[in-house]
This record gives structure tokens, sequence and C-alpha cells, in this order.
């Protein structure tokens, strides 16, 4: 299994504010469909309902969440971050898709982090990306893009792989 975290952040790690994305980039969108559909997907269940129709379709989602009886359609539900790791280790490409707690427990078993840097700093978030050490990771892939009609900031595709020790 490759594990890899795919994130949207701001230049100060900012990644939403009240549940929602910070900046609507249909580019990133898009971006973030080609990478996850046909693999496994992992996120908390505050990140799971902000999504506006559920589970995602083409991908296997699962729900980490704290509460007991949580059921929806199209998701596996798991309790911890180990447990949902355990469950996935058979699969060939798992992907982290938040939010802040998520992302903070993934990042020490993380293979690679599929980033988008916004260029941009929000006026206000109250949700961030976990630090990480640049020193850990090498960059793979990078693809910068300015603002146009329908992305009205500038940002980066940027591929981390984790160095090996």
């Amino acid at each position: 299994m490759e594990l890899s975290i795919i994130c949207a952040l701001a230049a100060n790690r900012a990644i939403g504010l009240r549940g929602e994305l910070l900046y609507y980039l249909p580019a990133d969108l898009r971006h973030f469909k080609q990478l996850t559909t046909g693999h496994t997907i992992v996120m908390g269940r505050k990140t799971f309902e902000s999504l506006p129709k559920g589970a995602l379709p083409n991908r296997r989602n699962i729900v980490i969440t704290r509460q007991a009886d949580y059921e929806r359609q199209g998701i596996e539900v798991f309790h911890s971050f180990e447990e949902a790791l355990e469950a996935c280790s058979n699969d060939g490409e798992v992907y982290i898709i938040g939010g802040e707690s998520v992302y903070a427990a993934a990042l020490p078993h993380a293979d690679r982090l599929c980033l988008t840097h916004i260029h941009a700093i929000p006026a206000e978030a109250d949700t961030f990306f976990p630090p990480f050490d640049a020193a850990d990771w090498e960059v793979e892939q990078e693809e910068n893009f300015e603002p146009d009609e329908k992305n009205q900031q500038p940002f980066s595709f940027v591929t981390y792989r984790r160095k090996s020790c």
C-alpha cells in the first residue's frame, strides 16, 4: 500500500473555515478527482459531511469517527486512524483527504504528499495542515499556474516523496 496525503493549502497552511474550502479552484477539484478515482480515500467525519453529495463515486470511501453508531450510504466507518489503515492495508493506493486531525495522524506514515499550494493567505481560517519538515521530502513533480477566469488564485501542484532513511 502506498499512503498519499492530498490537500489544498494556503501559504500559511490554512485549509478550511467552518467546514468549507477556503478557495474555489476548479483545476484543483479536477486534479483531486483524477488522482483519487479508482482508489481508497480516508477522511474524518466532518470532511465527509462537507461533501455536497456524500460518498465520492468510483472510490472506496472510509470515514473515521468516534461516533459508535455512525452510518451513511456508500462508506465504511472506523473509529481510529489505525483501524482504518489496517482495513486498507491490501489496497494499492490510499489517499488521506482530511481533515486536520486525520492529516496529523497520517503524516508520519505517508509515503507521498500531493499538495496544491495556493499562493495566498486567507483573511480567516480555522483549520490547518500540520507542519512538516521539508528536509524529509523531495519534490517529485511541480506544476505552477497563474490565475485565470476560473481559478482566481495562483497555485502549484507539488508532489513530494518521502526521502529514504
